[in-house]
């Protein structure tokens, strides 16, 4: 099925929509609810994410943490990090820029030139030797990046709006954001080559595969959401050209490393960075269902509840309206603890979790969950310090510091 033609169907579906606001599903598609003599995996088992096999359920969530140099090249302290982390059934990288224009974070990583994908390299390498499995998520900030990075250019988006309400982290401290300057469809394909190239390094580099970021508020999230696409050209509109954007760059990279090897990220219930949805159901199941046409590996859904303790969602979580549209694994992540965790595994809505904020203090998060060990608390001073202080010096359980 070609990309237009998944698009088309799923403006059908969008169009065939109920009165609820969901998209009418076939009358075969339903949550996997567990059967009479038949147990739900546990967050310990085994899990198949196309052609790779986590040894567990618990996964790593992408985290921005701030140790690479300032040309953006991974350093020797990130492969201790991630070495550490190994036991989770899966790590997901930080979020990794895919070209200069799309990177406006300080000391973060990228992955578009020779130097960031040799320095890539010894960081996969001492994952894969502590035996664990670790894909590169692939980020483009879009009207987030400050103009410091990019030579005093504006930043590109969607439409001409303004990140809100908080500052932008530069190298000279915290400053204003500026209006972005919309994306010419001309200028479009230019990133969707961006992000193939990106995963092709990724793959270069070692990686296990790769996820795009479409969450967040970042570039494909503005294309995706209303309240920052104003565009009256076949990438805004109606749901369909919104996620235009979505469906060319995951197409684009699924040609590039197989859709065995891609996933997304998305944050559907939360307003992220200024950047919302009036009406965020449709748009993300529409998104989806698509999705799983393409046939990608892995979908992880970022969905705080409204009282959440890092961000909180304007909606409740929407995962057991999306899990019935989505064919692969589906990852849930946001404000989890093991037992609410093996709750949503339980009752078929999602395949595993991804934990963010306790892996930073415990690296050993999976044998701390099997054992009933208590967890150690994190100090967020470390979360951005730049040394090992809060990043690669938290100990394993019984281990002194």
């Amino acid at each position: 099925m070609t990309l237009n033609m998944i698009i088309d169907k799923v403006a059908g579906l969008v169009g065939n929509a109920s009165v609820a606001g969901t998209i009418q599903l076939p009358t075969s598609a339903r949550i996997r609810k567990p059967q009479k003599g038949i147990s739900m995996p546990s967050l310990l088992d085994p899990l198949r994410i196309g052609p790779i096999t986590a040894k567990n359920r618990v996964l790593m969530a992408p985290m921005t943490r701030g140790r690479a140099t300032r040309d953006h090249v991974p350093t020797p302290l990130m492969a201790d990090y991630y070495a550490q982390r190994a036991s989770a059934g899966l790590l997901i990288s930080e979020a990794i820029g895919i070209s200069r224009q799309g990177l406006g974070w300080p000391y973060a990583p990228g992955l578009w030139t020779r130097e960031q994908v040799d320095g890539w390299r010894p960081v996969v390498q001492a994952v894969h030797d502590a035996g664990g499995l670790i894909i590169a998520q692939l980020w483009h900030m879009g009207r987030m990046v400050h103009p410091s990075f990019v030579g005093g250019e504006k930043p590109v988006s969607a439409s001409a709006t303004t990140c809100v309400p908080d500052l932008a982290h530069t190298y000279d401290g915290r400053q204003p954001y500026v209006e972005a300057r919309p994306l010419r469809v001309d200028e479009v394909p230019g990133i969707v080559a961006d992000y193939a190239a990106a995963a092709r390094n990724a793959m270069d580099a070692g990686f296990d595969g790769v996820q795009i970021h479409a969450a967040n508020g970042y570039l494909i999230d503005q294309f995706l959401r209303d309240s920052s696409n104003l565009r009256a050209d076949e990438y805004g509109g109606s749901i369909e050209n919104r996620m235009r954007l979505l469906l060319e760059v995951t197409q684009a990279v699924v040609d590039a490393v197989g859709a065995d090897r891609t996933g997304v990220r998305f944050s559907p219930n939360g307003e992220v960075q200024g950047v919302r949805d009036s009406d965020p159901v449709p748009l993300f199941s529409a998104a989806t269902a698509a999705l799983s046409r393409i046939g990608i590996a892995h979908l992880e859904l970022k969905e705080p509840p409204q009282n959440g303790s890092y961000g909180a969602g304007y909606i409740d979580p929407i995962a057991s309206q999306l899990r019935p549209l989505f064919n692969g694994v589906l990852i849930l992540n946001s404000d989890f603890d093991a037992t609410r965790g093996q709750a949503e595994l339980d009752a078929g809505v999602g395949d595993a979790i991804s934990f963010g904020r306790p892996f930073i203090a415990n690296p050993d998060l999976p044998q701390r969950i099997a054992g009933g060990f208590p967890l150690a608390e994190d100090d967020r001073s470390g979360w951005l310090s730049r040394t090992a202080r809060g990043y690669s010096d938290y100990p394993p359980y019984g281990a002194s510091a």
